[in-house]
């Protein structure tokens, strides 16, 4: 079984099969697994809750299951690859346990400088001793047949990323649902809070929010803007799109949730879209090509005279593409790192 070399973290969880340390299984289970482990084995079934690696998943015939209501006890091999987040970690590494049938092996691989040696601990008190090898500036670890789960915590971990709900009074009615690991999942972003106090009340139609998250830029155009007939949100993540979906549960006007990659283009025409587009995809480095596309995107899912409402960082380099994009573009505000543009299309 070769190993992918433009993944090093997808490598270094495959390195102990591909070099006969382990065996595969047909019937394995792989958490959050990306695209490059389509070429790698036959008859296993995955989750991944980002869109673009999921639908990479499906189009090479990769089953996907929901990860919050996995099959226990069934899986002879379960493969993790653990989000940053601790708990939302934790959490995963716990299901995987959960979803592992008697004798068999849970595997994870983590990236040196994003914490691979606290989920080695972390699975460490799960099963009270693992297995380990550094490659790729990565750790890959893994449990033994005959481990034995710390039940009490293993049921305790899995509910870390359970939602909840999060009291402030920066949301109308006072409080948003969210769960560990989504952005800004227990806290107003401050870019989002400062676009939202600059969109004007005169907003109406039509509106969409690319990049919507759990929801809080949608709760606030529907509360500052009654002339807004309908909202659609369209989130990468299915895990917040859920979130969102349940905070506007009880909109005014009709809400459309859209598990959907902005990035790609979308289908249907709004008097306006907001947008914090994300910088980040599921590593660490910066990404402004993502949020140039979500600009393109904007630019051709507007009707003529709407309007794009953007913040972003202040060093983002989006200044091009909105002026390829939009007939005009106003610099509407610049405070604590953050720039917010209002753009018009012909």
């Amino acid at each position: 079984m070769p190993t992918p070399t433009h993944d090093p973290v997808l490598a270094a969880l495959l390195h102990p099969f591909a070099n006969g340390l382990l065996p595969w299984s047909s019937q394995a289970l792989l958490l959050r697994a990306r695209a490059g482990v389509a070429g790698h084995g036959r008859g296993f079934v995955a989750s991944q809750p980002f869109r673009p690696e999921a639908e990479s998943l499906q189009r090479a015939g990769i089953e996907l299951l929901d990860e919050d209501a996995l099959p226990e006890a069934t899986f002879p091999l379960v493969l993790v690859l653990p989000p940053r987040q601790r708990e939302e970690a934790r959490a995963l590494l716990a299901k995987a346990c959960a979803a592992v049938a008697p004798g068999g092996r849970v595997v994870a691989a983590v990236a040196n400088d994003e914490g691979a040696k606290s989920r080695e601990a972390d699975l460490e008190q799960l099963v009270g001793s693992v297995a380990t090898l550094g490659k790729h500036h990565c750790r890959v670890f893994w449990t033994s047949s005959d481990s034995t789960f710390n039940a009490a915590l293993l049921e305790q971990w899995r509910l870390l990323d359970a939602p909840r709900k999060i009291l402030t009074q920066d949301v109308p009615g006072g409080g948003f649902l969210s769960r560990p690991g989504i952005f800004a999942w227990d806290r107003i972003d401050p870019a989002s809070a400062l676009l939202a106090a600059a969109l004007p009340d005169t907003l109406r139609g039509r509106v969409a929010d690319f990049g919507a998250g759990w929801g809080y830029l949608s709760l606030q155009v529907l509360a500052r803007c009654p002339q807004v007939q309908s909202l659609d949100m369209y989130e990468a993540d299915a895990r917040a799109l859920a979130l969102a979906q349940r905070n506007l549960a009880t909109a005014r006007v009709p809400v459309h949730a859209h598990w959907q990659d902005v990035a790609a283009g979308v289908d249907a025409r709004f008097d306006t879209i907001v947008c914090n587009p994300p910088f980040h995809a599921l590593g660490r480095g910066e990404r402004p090509d993502i949020g140039r596309a979500f600009i393109a995107a904007a630019a051709a899912a507007l009707n003529p005279g709407g309007s794009l409402w953007l913040v972003a960082n202040r060093h983002l380099p989006y200044e091009e593409a909105l002026a390829n994009g939009f007939a005009s573009v106003r610099a509407v505000q610049q405070q604590g790192g953050f720039k917010i543009v209002q753009a018009l299309k012909a």
